[in-house]
């Protein structure tokens, strides 16, 4: 990597968060589109599940070979590739006739979306080489992730109130489009010195256990669950994941190295990772659901009711980022559990949904814990990894918060569709939904409890210890 000026750093980081800007804006806005899918496409909750769901499930599954791909034949050509997919995927969900059309089309999505923000991470990496200057511009990500992810309802609903639907997807055409351009132009190709060989086996294992297990938790409440169709995608589900394990640890180069969590802080980053996206998804999807098909609010005046979480988040999340680099990531990941725990505990003791202040009020928190959530994830899951693994350690967390969306979206959508009547949106969906916030504070305890244990100087000691497994050794000495 050639050593750039400031301006052109600023510039390569700019490029790369406006991938993040559309990956993470476009799962987030369709949550906003979520009740006019289910009129227009007359879907049950299971089938708006799999619009978001198909997609984090093919994103969750390529990010890691998108990664280990792109550390090989060159981080700008991947990125390129994925922009390229990504916008044409864009388009394809905007003309989609039906629901399963649109599954499709989100797909295609989905394969362009793993190759944009690992890679782009993994660029970001190598171009921000001193530790404090990488802090801070993972700050600056996760800035765009909290604009991105949590100001979806307001654009979502300005677009589907004022548009319709399918502008939600026009949006990043004109976004894609221009960052292929720019990309070409000012961002350098890099490669990893020591990139990883292509593990198919690993690879083929992590699409069916994902796959077989979110199809399992979706579907099981609507067709029972000891239905064959169920209990075969479970059964794949656990005999992907055993096969996966045990290929990880005999296969030269797997898909993911065991080897990695042998740091305590990437393990955690990875499991904060799973338990907080799955939070913010399930909240995302439940707020949706509850705002516009139980208080019959439009699409645009429930994204004014989540604006605090939005503003919030954005604004917390580069002091999150400073706060990683001066104190290191407990004081901020404990800040986001405790915040997220308060938001769920309200929603699900005092049925914070049904009450305009208390609504507001577990908004604000939630917005508070997600916004200093994001740039400890990913500041610990880079740092203690030697600069050739950056991809795939990027991929990781990457993959960590897909899958965690992927779960969340499944386990919550699968609780609601169990206590409502037929499952549809009916007058008993705040009480069905109360077992599901108990899930979103379990996810919060999970990050709480994480943050404090898998941080410090005993968990560095680990990570230190992991990176030494990839450097090579060196030549020894001979004694004269």
């Amino acid at each position: 990597m050639p050593d750039l000026s400031p301006r052109r750093r600023l510039l390569v980081l700019a490029l790369c968060c406006s991938s993040l800007l559309i990956v993470s804006l476009d799962n987030t806005i369709l949550n906003a589109a979520l009740p006019a899918l289910r009129r227009d496409f007359d879907a049950s909750i299971s089938g708006l599940q799999w619009t978001i769901d198909a997609y984090l499930i093919v994103l969750a599954s390529l990010l890691l070979l998108s990664g280990a791909t792109a550390d090989r034949v060159g981080r700008r050509r991947v990125f390129r590739t994925g922009l390229v997919l990504f916008t044409i995927g864009s388009l394809l969900c905007s003309l989609a006739p039906g629901l399963g059309w649109l599954v499709a089309a989100r797909v295609v999505q989905a394969v362009g979306g793993s190759m944009l923000n690992p890679v782009a991470m993994s660029i970001i990496t190598n171009v921000f080489a001193e530790p404090r200057e990488r802090a801070r511009a993972i700050g600056v990500w996760g800035a765009v992730v909290g604009v991105s992810m949590a100001a979806g309802p307001i654009v979502g609903g300005l677009l589907v109130d004022g548009v319709g639907w399918r502008a939600i997807f026009w949006l990043n055409l004109p976004i894609g489009i221009a960052a292929f351009v720019l990309t070409g132009r000012f961002v350098p190709e890099s490669r990893a010195a020591r990139p990883r060989r292509p593990d198919p086996l690993g690879q083929a294992g992590a699409i069916v256990l994902l796959g077989g297990l979110s199809y399992a938790i979706i579907e099981g409440p609507g067709l029972g669950w000891t239905d064959p169709r169920v209990l075969g995608a479970a059964v794949a589900a656990l005999a992907a994941l055993a096969g996966f394990v045990v290929h990880s640890h005999r296969a030269p180069e797997p898909l993911i190295d065991p080897r990695f969590f042998r740091s305590l802080p990437f393990s955690g980053a990875t499991l904060i990772a799973v338990f907080g996206f799955a939070g913010f998804a399930g909240f995302m999807f439940l707020s949706n659901l509850y705002l516009q098909g139980v208080r019959g609010m439009s699409a645009l005046h429930a994204g004014v009711y989540l604006l605090p979480m939005a503003a919030l988040s954005a604004l917390l999340a580069p002091l999150s980022g400073r706060l990683v680099g001066t104190r290191g990531p407990r004081l901020s990941l404990q800040i986001a559990g405790a915040a997220l725990l308060a938001s769920g505990l309200l929603f699900a003791l005092f049925d914070a949904a049904a009450t305009t202040g208390l609504l507001l009020t577990a908004n604000v928190l939630f917005g508070i814990g997600f916004g200093m959530l994001n740039a400890p994830i990913t500041n610990t899951a880079v740092a203690g990894m030697p600069r050739s693994q950056a991809g795939v350690a990027a991929a990781v967390a990457s993959t960590s918060r897909q899958v965690g969306q992927a779960l969340g979206v499944a386990v919550v959508g699968a609780v609601v569709t169990a206590g409502t009547v037929a499952g549809g949106v009916s007058a008993d969906f705040s009480a069905a939904a109360r077992p599901a916030y108990w899930v979103l504070a379990g996810c919060a305890t999970a990050v709480l409890v994480l943050g404090t244990v898998t941080t410090g100087r005993r968990a560095e000691r680990t990570a230190v210890r992991t990176a030494a497994l990839f450097e090579p050794s060196p030549t020894p000495v001979k004694a004269t």
